[in-house]
């Protein structure tokens, strides 16, 4: 290994070890608590190291936050990997962001960043940059399999697929964050438990997408 490789290599190291101590005060405290000098007694670091690595504590937030984006991107790759058809495919997706809240609460919760525009001028450039090609790479695996289900004529084709994908999206992020905040409110004064409700809605919405051969398809996954 080159003096170069080397030097390389252990930056990479010592960025990684940033992001894991920038990632344990941030799923404790969140991004307004959080303080570079906090991250830097974590990271047993000087807070001027930090700085050598990310511009920002912004930056360091996206950088965590690219880790459960690259999670959620490798579950969506494994659903699509089984090559069913597009309707299983998309039924099983909404069934897998579900998952992905369940088991990686934490970044989800860190998705909420992208709602929040005033932070996003502390992010540099570059880090949005790398977050915005991740971002649209998990969108463009929900596309290819609208337009596979449009191509099969599964789903309707008079419908945008980039459409479809962000409302079946929005509609589940939404739903996803009542639930983590208020599942035992509107359980204990509605009497209504929004795990139903999610996915009452995923399957209405695929069913307002879809085409009648689709739709017959559909029912036979969910069994009605």
């Amino acid at each position: 290994m080159s003096t170069a490789e080397r030097k390389e290599r252990e930056k990479e190291s010592r960025k990684e070890s940033i992001i894991d101590a920038a990632q344990k005060v941030f799923f404790d405290k969140g991004l307004l608590l959080s303080t570079m000098d906090e991250i830097a007694e974590t990271a047993e670091l000087a807070k001027g190291t930090l700085y050598l690595y990310y511009r920002s504590k912004e930056d360091l937030y996206l950088a965590v936050t690219m880790r459960g984006l690259m999670i959620l991107r490798t579950m969506f790759e494994q659903v699509i990997e089984k090559k069913m058809s597009a309707v299983q495919t998309l039924f099983d997706l909404t069934k897998t962001y579900t998952e992905f809240y369940r088991i990686h609460t934490a970044y989800f919760r860190m998705l909420h960043f992208f709602n929040t525009p005033q932070f996003h001028k502390q992010v540099s450039d570059e880090m949005m940059t790398s977050c915005d090609t991740l971002n649209q790479s998990l969108w463009n695996l929900a596309i290819d399999v609208m337009k596979r289900g449009a191509a099969d004529q599964t789903i309707r084709h008079d419908i945008n697929p980039i459409e479809i994908a962000l409302i079946l999206w929005s509609n589940a992020t939404t739903l996803l964050m009542r639930i983590d905040y208020q599942y035992d409110l509107w359980k204990s004064k509605m009497n209504v438990d929004l795990n139903d409700t999610l996915a009452m809605s995923n399957i209405l919405f695929l069913e307002s997408v879809l085409t009648d051969r689709g739709k017959k398809e559909l029912h036979a996954i969910v069994n009605y």
